[in-house]
């Protein structure tokens, strides 16, 4: 689990294309199975909505995850700043 964080965080815009896409298939997947008679073009804006929603989502998760990572990194250094050098012990 930690490796998949690792890589999301490295690759955080492949990552949200990666679902965007996905959820782009898989809305239209499910709309053509539900209503194969409803036209194309609205297939295609009602997925294009649901995959900007479903982006929008996870746009904010990445957010939330750059902040706390940042602030915890921030305390980190904090801490490592306030420990004396080892020649002082």
């Amino acid at each position: 689990m930690s490796s998949l964080q690792s890589w999301v965080a490295e690759h955080k815009l492949t990552s949200i294309g990666a679902v965007w896409v996905s959820a782009l298939g898989t809305s239209l997947a499910v709309a053509h199975k539900r209503s194969p008679t409803v036209k194309t073009s609205l297939r295609l804006i009602h997925a294009r909505m649901h995959a900007q929603a479903l982006t929008l989502a996870v746009l904010s998760g990445a957010a939330l995850l750059h902040y706390f990572d940042a602030k915890d990194k921030a305390a980190t250094d904090d801490v490592e700043s306030a420990t004396p050098p080892p020649w002082l012990n």
